[in-house]
């Protein structure tokens, strides 16, 4: 979700060093089809794209025009954060299939955003399909993994509607039907003077695909092993960037990295501190509420989602033992804790030490362009893209904690999925079942005669 008052590398731009270009030319010009490479890219090295104009609401330039730059962006930032923070509250408010939908239009922004820097600075060779077959394989990228959740997730809906049934069997191949056709598309669409950039689009596009679609993908799958799972780890990045400028700020002194060198140890250390603990309370709040821990499911009598459960020994009170260093300075011998709290810092830890590499990365991107933001979709924040950066990332890391350290198997979905059987193999399983019960004690089974 949006990440608030972020000082940092995704709103910052410093122009490359002397000589840098887009694209090195090699030293030896290699013929290709009767013309040279040169040829067909010694307009790469373009002008740096249009630089972002300010972009800020006009009532908030009258209202804080008395102020220096520095403390102008500082007010701007924090007002569109509380903004944004208040979206953030609304959609989880209206519920899991809202928030779904906003992933996806998320994704199809970031996307966007990406794709569009590609076609600027490419434009004037114009390239054939090139934003066509961009979109096109969106398409299918999505066919694909959403078609695979709705399988998951919907399978009795799934298996009770003929159409749906049939799609669903054939899922994977009509999914790689249809790359097939972008495929063959992107190859008729070839111009002899433009092989080389051309096959650099498409990888740009699959590289795109990669990282936007693939992250995207994964915070649904997040969403349904339980809200908890999605908005602690979202929040614990948006406080991760807070606490971090906030830091830098008033505080920083010695700078970070090169590639972004607003960024400071200081705020780095300090924001890593502030958001551990800010995990651990906002885990303790919501491990209190069902809406939070449980899974969401769909409940095919009322056509909708539900979350409502029996909740897991990862959302009980437990008592745990405080270790006797620590015992001396608090005074205490115990306390009581959610487990998920536990989880808790491991996800904090990485918002906070791992996720802003996404950043630093979007900035190296972002410098190899000489652009300051993806977009101007955000006044003082940039696009869409500039704001999940780090999230994505984020995504990446939770969907493989869940299914590392906490996912077990699904008794829902083996049952979903032995019903599907032929009966002989139903029967065989169950036999198979009754047997190995039997043998552990937990099952009489009564004899022929009987």
């Amino acid at each position: 979700m949006p990440s608030p008052l972020l000082g940092s590398a995704q709103s910052l731009w410093l122009p490359d060093a002397p000589g840098e270009h887009l694209w090195e030319e090699s030293e030896t010009e290699a013929k290709v089809d009767g013309e040279t490479a040169s040829d067909s890219e010694s307009r790469a090295e373009a002008a740096p794209l249009s630089a972002s104009t300010d972009d800020t609401p006009e009532v908030l330039n009258r209202a804080l025009s008395n102020l220096s730059s520095r403390w102008k962006n500082w007010w701007v930032r924090g007002i569109l954060t509380l903004a944004m923070i208040a979206f953030f509250f609304i959609i989880i408010y209206l519920g899991p299939m809202v928030l779904m939908i906003i992933v996806m239009c998320v994704q199809i922004k970031c996307f966007h955003e990406i794709i569009t820097i590609g076609y600027n600075v490419y434009h004037s060779y114009d390239l054939p399909w090139f934003r066509t077959l961009s979109w096109y394989f969106l398409l299918c990228v999505n066919y694909f993994f959403y078609g695979e959740t709705v399988t998951d997730y919907f399978f009795t809906l799934v298996q009770r509607e003929e159409p749906l049934r049939i799609l669903s069997k054939y899922h994977r191949f009509i999914s790689f039907t249809l790359y097939l056709i972008g495929f063959c598309m992107f190859v008729l669409s070839l111009v002899k003077k433009h092989y080389r950039l051309q096959f650099y689009m498409f990888g740009w596009t699959h590289v795109t695909l990669l990282i936007v679609v693939t992250q995207s993908h994964l915070v649904i799958h997040n969403l349904f092993e339980g809200m908890i799972w999605f908005i602690v780890p979202i929040s614990c990045v948006i406080c991760n960037d807070i606490m971090a400028y906030m830091f830098g700020f008033f505080f920083g002194r010695t700078p970070l990295i090169k590639l972004s060198p607003k960024k400071t140890w200081e705020g780095f250390i300090g924001g890593f501190f502030a958001t551990v603990v800010f995990g651990l309370l906002l885990s303790y709040v919501m491990s209190g509420y069902r809406c939070f821990v449980c899974p969401v499911e769909y409940n095919n009598d009322t056509n909708s989602f539900t979350v409502d459960c029996e909740p897991s020994d990862l959302f009980r009170l437990q008592e745990y033992n405080i270790p006797e260093v620590i015992q001396s300075v608090i005074g205490l011998t115990t306390v009581w804790m959610y487990p998920f709290q536990i989880h808790s810092i491991a996800l904090s830890t990485f918002a906070s030490l791992i996720g802003p590499f996404g950043g630093f990365f979007a900035s190296g991107f972002k410098r190899a362009f000489k652009i300051k933001d993806f977009a101007n979709t955000i006044p003082g924040h940039g696009g869409i893209m500039d704001r999940f950066d780090c999230q994505y990332l984020m995504a990446t890391f939770v969907n493989v904690y869940i299914a590392s350290f906490i996912r077990g198997p699904n008794p829902s979905k083996l049952i979903q999925q032995f019903l599907t059987l032929r009966p002989d193999q139903q029967l065989h399983i169950f036999n198979t079942l009754r047997s190995h019960l039997a043998d552990k004690g937990m099952l009489t089974v009564a004899t022929e005669d009987e």
